[in-house]
């Protein structure tokens, strides 16, 4: 079927639904609502035989809707209508939420029904980003295919929401949240403030004051320091800082000053900065687990001969900090007398690469930038040239950029299912990660390239057809964690281990072209965009950090055109056959073609 997708933006809801229908063999288009007029010609450019909006917040015009069955997927279970349909749940502690697929029509939300699932919500207060990429994602994915296949029913009709039993209690029409609706006092519990602030993560943040200055509040968790004043500084940690409530304490990762028009979120220490003199540092040494749920954003434990190295920065950015926190967690790791090493990134995110946000905030963008590249690369290095464990990178959540690139290093590349990898450079920038040494070995040069131009999501399941991953495993986490550790314990037996180290430290050894080269050919071309700005990276990064709407749809997301639309299913990229000599493909560096902004 010829299906357009209309949205906001490519989020990750789109991306997956967008893999998800090409690789059923459906002809998928992407249309941006970047206004009326762009909405309506671009509609009927593509000529779709059907229109689905995984994520709009935008009114799909009547000129549309009236010619072109279009079905928005929206956030709550049936009865729920309002712009801050997870918000609520989250805050008002909603035993059960759910998605329904409707019918768009003039009044928002209140169209007839073509599917609907529920799901429970988690005990603990869930980050609004986190239900939404996880539980909501999965139940929308399963409306979606369920729209296409009344859709090719001719007999189907929706069903008028006034004909259905509301199952969801609480499900009802409401209005978008205000900040009066979030507010909180830092007497109350931390259990009330933690729903609060994870209600509104990552958008808008909750309005509060600290050290006298009024922010917005995200990233928050539990604390275990007891009796201290409410809303005071106690101590600060990777980042974050940790603030006194009415019966505990929480720690906020991250803030954004309500003072300025254009405020960027940062980490908690970087934007409150002098602010912080004589508020004590916590550190927590590599290797050692504190008691309880204490905050750290790198863990390292050990179960017999597997170790467990897990990392989980917020939004998968990585600035200079977290890669050399990384780094030295990662020697640590590695010099235990382990067989098994696994590199396992957060269930949200794995990595989207460096920090953005902490780059265009400093004083020396380019510099900021130059360092937090070469700081990721040695993690990607060290990666790369461990032979003393079988070195397993789980990516538990999707990827972009560099973050993509992050674990190809690795023996093993274990995904999760449903996760998506954007594995291509998009900010103006060539990209390093030491990609032109990973990604060819991994898929050979020819798809390599490919990849690269296409800048095109990769589902889970694509991508090891590509050879992009080795392994992929259940959807649900807990499900994933059991099948992760059957993976690593099968790969811990001593002699399967020892004939991996033994081939990899061999193949490394017989590198024609060292790993040096191949980071200085990358670095060379990175000091280009980043100091020379050769192809648009600063302008590129702040409308990413200013989050300023596209005005385009990227050409090569848009629908062919009819007289295009291929008769059978769609070509994917596959794992090429390698017909070159032995060794030949080890020693290519891609093209120095700069990546457009």
């Amino acid at each position: 079927m010829r299906v357009l997708l209309l949205v906001s933006a490519f989020n990750g809801l789109s991306q997956r639904v967008w893999c998800a229908l090409r690789e059923a063999g459906h002809d998928v288009g992407v249309l941006v609502a970047t206004g009326h007029e762009d909405i309506v010609d671009g509609v009927a450019a593509a000529q779709p035989e059907l229109i689905i909006c995984p994520y709009l917040k935008d009114r799909v015009p009547a000129e549309v809707w009236k010619h072109h069955r279009t079905v928005i997927i929206h956030p709550g279970p049936v009865g729920d209508r309002g712009p801050s349909s997870l918000d609520w749940a989250i805050l008002e502690g909603a035993p059960t939420w759910g998605v329904t697929a409707l019918q768009a029509v003039e009044e928002l939300d209140a169209g007839p029904i073509w599917a609907t699932r529920t799901f429970p919500m988690p005990a603990a207060a869930p980050r609004k980003s986190s239900l939404y990429n996880g539980p909501v994602a999965d139940a929308a994915v399963e409306c979606v295919f369920e729209v296409l296949t009344k859709a090719a029913d001719p007999a189907f009709r929706p069903v008028p929401a006034t004909e259905l039993t509301i199952e969801v209690q609480g499900a009802r029409p409401r209005p978008a949240m205000k900040q009066a609706d979030r507010a909180f006092d830092w007497t109350q519990p931390s259990e009330h403030i933690i729903r609060r602030i994870r209600a509104a993560d990552g958008n808008p943040g909750v309005r509060t004051t600290l050290a006298g200055l009024d922010v917005f509040a995200y990233d928050v968790h539990p604390g275990l320091t007891r009796g201290a004043r409410p809303g005071t500084l106690l101590g600060r940690r990777q980042g974050a800082v940790l603030v006194g409530t009415g019966d505990g304490s929480v720690w906020l990762g991250h803030l954004r000053d309500a003072t300025q028009t254009r405020p960027v979120k940062l980490p908690a220490t970087t934007l409150l900065g002098k602010r912080l003199r004589g508020v004590p540092n916590s550190p927590v040494p590599v290797g050692t687990e504190p008691e309880g749920p204490a905050y750290r954003q790198v863990r390292y434990r050990r179960s017999g001969p597997v170790g467990w190295l897990a990392f989980d920065f917020y939004n998968g950015a990585m600035s200079a900090g977290h890669c050399r926190r990384l780094l030295a967690a990662f020697r640590h790791a590695a010099a235990q007398d382990t067989r098994v090493l696994v590199l396992r990134g957060g269930t949200d995110t794995f990595s989207n690469g460096i920090h953005l946000n902490v780059i265009d905030a400093s004083g020396d963008p380019a510099d900021a930038a130059w360092a937090n590249i070469k700081a990721i690369n040695e993690v990607c290095r060290e990666i790369i040239t461990c032979t003393r464990q079988v070195v397993i990178a789980a990516y538990a959540g999707s990827a972009g950029a560099g973050g993509a690139m992050l674990g190809l290093g690795a023996d093993i590349v274990a995904a999760r299912q449903g996760v998506v990898l954007n594995p291509y450079y998009d900010m103006g920038l060539y990209g390093s990660e030491l990609h032109t040494f990973t990604l060819p070995r991994r898929v050979g040069p020819e798809t390599a390239q490919r990849l690269i131009d296409a800048k095109l999501p990769v589902s889970a399941e694509q991508a090891a057809d590509l050879g992009l991953v080795d392994e992929v495993g259940p959807r649900h986490p807990e499900a994933y964690g059991e099948w992760l550790t059957a993976l690593a314990v099968r790969q811990a037996d001593a002699r399967e281990a020892r004939r991996r180290q033994a081939a990899k430290a061999k193949r490394l050894a017989g590198e024609r072209v060292p790993l040096d080269a191949y980071e200085a050919r990358e670095l060379a071309e990175m000091s280009s965009d980043m100091f020379g700005d050769r192809s648009g990276f600063a302008a590129a990064r702040r409308a990413f950090v200013g989050k300023v709407r596209p005005t385009t749809t990227p050409a090569h997301l848009l629908p062919a055109p009819r007289s295009e639309q291929p008769a059978a299913r769609p070509r994917q990229l596959s794992r090429p056959r390698n017909t070159a000599p032995a060794g030949d493909t080890q020693v290519r560096v891609r093209s120095a073609v700069p990546m457009s902004a």
